[in-house]
């Protein structure tokens, strides 16, 4: 067949341009793009069956920490023999798992510290994880630089109260501290109850007073309640004896007073007639506020002196040194009654120069203890006597008695005469 010259000329045409194409960019490639239907394909029975599978699959375990830590090691692993055991690991864990443990919050328990670890102590409880006991609950009192292997002991049994829920790995949090802070109010009431002087540190100082640690508690002492000393920084560290003014353990309120407690261990030496020295603190009217060892005693206007006293001012001032005769005292408001009057060698020489009365006091006391002994001395002989003559008396007054007794049993019996009359007529 002969084909035309203009059909010759495209069929060469185009064979060259595929040579061409070939020689300088390699096959050419077409990309084929499948037609997007706008209709949905039911899902096909593979795709059914596994969304099935999936729905009815268990959900899946969480790993506990040993889990995670067990299958992240990368260790040797020793294969032991269990053939010759009377139970398999299936039933210790059966076993574990039937186990019922009533560790409950607040609950007291006892256990074991048998490691420090990561600021705190692990305690065996017989539960089924360790518990562990941080730091801050390891003791009531933690001194300043103490850490956890100062505070516990290990391989020691010991009570502790539990004090949080079992977290995700079966852990339990104890404490101490709360165990201690329980007994400390124990003590502190029974100590209230008797009524007992006790010691306690000051750890310390603010501008009310002085904080100080009563069975490890704290505990307020109020600046006023100081027995001759201020609250300053060189009270820190210092042992006062102390007693309570309140205590209360709902408020966990405690205040203690040092005058209270030093007051009454001196009132207990103190006696009628005692020489004492003292700092005069407040003028009044009808005397002078003397502070001894702690106490307040009162120098009455009229104890002063044997002379009328005008003006206190000019024998006494604020500040001033004295010494002082007790001449009565109550024990249990701790007050006491002062006099210099009977420290005067002549009346009125406290008006004229109390230094001397002050200077001759102690000479002056025992003179006045050995008038005072004579005076006793003649009250009770004038009391022997008074005794002895109403003894005489009634000595007296007996024998008189007696004397009418017997008249009065022969006059009593009037047919005694008729008798002896008639025992003559007899005869």
């Amino acid at each position: 067949m002969k084909l035309s010259r203009a059909t010759l000329l495209i069929a060469i045409t185009a064979s060259t341009t595929n040579a061409w194409t070939t020689h300088n960019h390699g096959p050419s490639r077409t990309r084929t793009f499948p037609l997007k239907s706008s209709t949905l394909e039911a899902p096909t029975a593979t795709s059914a069956s596994t969304s099935d599978s999936d729905s009815s699959a268990p959900s899946k375990r969480i790993l506990t920490r040993f889990d995670r830590l067990k299958k992240s090691y990368k260790g040797l692993r020793n294969d032991v023999a269990s053939d010759d055991l009377p139970f398999s690991y299936q039933d210790f864990e059966a076993a574990v798992a039937e186990t019922s443990y009533s560790f409950e919050r607040n609950a007291i328990v006892k256990g074991v510290c048998i490691e420090y670890d990561n600021g705190g102590c692990i305690v065996d409880i017989g539960a089924k994880a360790s518990a562990f006991l941080p730091e801050s609950e390891a003791a009531l009192i933690q001194p300043m630089g103490t850490e956890i292997d100062d505070l516990v002991d290990l391989d020691k049994e010991m009570e502790f109260q539990i004090i949080s829920e079992e977290d995700e790995n079966g852990q339990l949090i104890v404490s101490l501290r709360r165990i201690q802070y329980r007994e400390a109010w124990d003590a502190i009431l029974e100590m209230q109850e008797k009524d007992e002087v006790m010691e306690a540190e000051v750890v310390s100082v603010n501008r009310g007073g002085a904080i100080c640690l009563v069975q490890g508690l704290r505990a307020f002492l109020p600046g006023s309640h100081l027995a001759g000393q201020l609250a300053t920084d060189d009270l820190i560290g210092q042992k006062l004896p102390l007693k309570f003014l309140e205590v209360n353990q709902e408020n966990n309120k405690l205040v203690v007073s040092n005058r209270k407690a030093v007051v009454e261990a001196q009132m207990q030496d103190l006696s009628r007639g005692d020489l004492v020295t003292g700092i005069v603190r407040a003028l009044k009217p009808y005397g002078a506020f003397v502070e001894v060892g702690g106490m307040s005693g009162l120098l009455h206007i009229s104890q002063i002196s044997y002379d009328r006293i005008d003006d206190l001012e000019k024998v006494l001032q604020p500040g001033m040194q004295v010494k002082c005769m007790i001449i009565d005292h109550d024990k249990v408001n701790g007050r006491i009654a002062l006099s210099t009057k009977s420290l005067e060698p002549n009346p009125g020489d406290m008006l004229k120069n109390p230094q001397m009365v002050f200077e001759m006091a102690e000479e002056s006391a025992a003179k006045y203890h050995a008038k005072m002994e004579e005076e006793r001395k003649a009250r009770e002989e004038a009391a022997r006597d008074i005794v002895l003559g109403l003894g005489d008396s009634l000595d007296g007054l007996g024998d008189d008695l007696n004397g009418e007794e017997d008249s009065s049993s022969s006059s009593s019996d009037p047919l005694a005469d008729v008798s002896d009359s008639l025992d003559s007529l007899l005869s």
